[in-house]
């Protein structure tokens, strides 16, 4: 299959495109490792807040949006009055957690869709994915369909 463009500077680009598609789905599911963060700079829901990650260049360590991997909290901008208020115990779940926690780890580092940064977080030792999920604040989520929480 040939696509030529005018002028026929490029007679041959469907090899170029799958190319950079097979290239780019294979970044998107590449996994970067581990990393300690420095500190936690805000909260902005159960599952989503920012950090300073020790050892990055300040370009991409400071202030590095992270979603925690597997779960799915409600949100504080939901569709219901009953989401928002479940949103906001996942929130302050999240938000005790991490202020208290000395050693705050994200293992399994990915990119997701919104370009932050997708990992399992370890407080002290312990996920606190999991201890959402057990708490009744989130529910498991590997993408797709996002539960109802109305």
């Amino acid at each position: 299959m040939k696509f030529t463009r005018v002028g026929g500077a490029f007679k041959n680009e469907l090899p170029c495109f799958l190319f950079a598609f097979f290239l780019t789905t294979a970044l998107s599911a590449a996994e970067f490792g581990s990393a300690t963060v420095a500190a936690v700079r805000t909260i902005y829901d159960g599952d989503t807040f920012r950090v300073n990650i020790d050892g990055w260049p300040a370009v991409v360590g400071d202030s590095m949006p992270v979603r925690i991997k597997g779960i799915d909290t409600p949100e504080l901008r939901g569709k219901c009055q009953r989401e928002k208020e479940a949103a906001r115990a996942a929130k302050q779940f999240s938000v005790a957690r991490l202020r208290e926690g000395k050693l705050i780890e994200l293992k399994g580092i990915e990119r997701d869709k919104y370009f932050r940064l997708l990992a399992e977080v370890w407080v002290d030792g312990v996920s606190l994915g999991e201890q959402l999920i057990l708490g009744g604040f989130a529910v498991p989520y590997g993408g797709g369909t996002k539960v109802d929480w109305c």
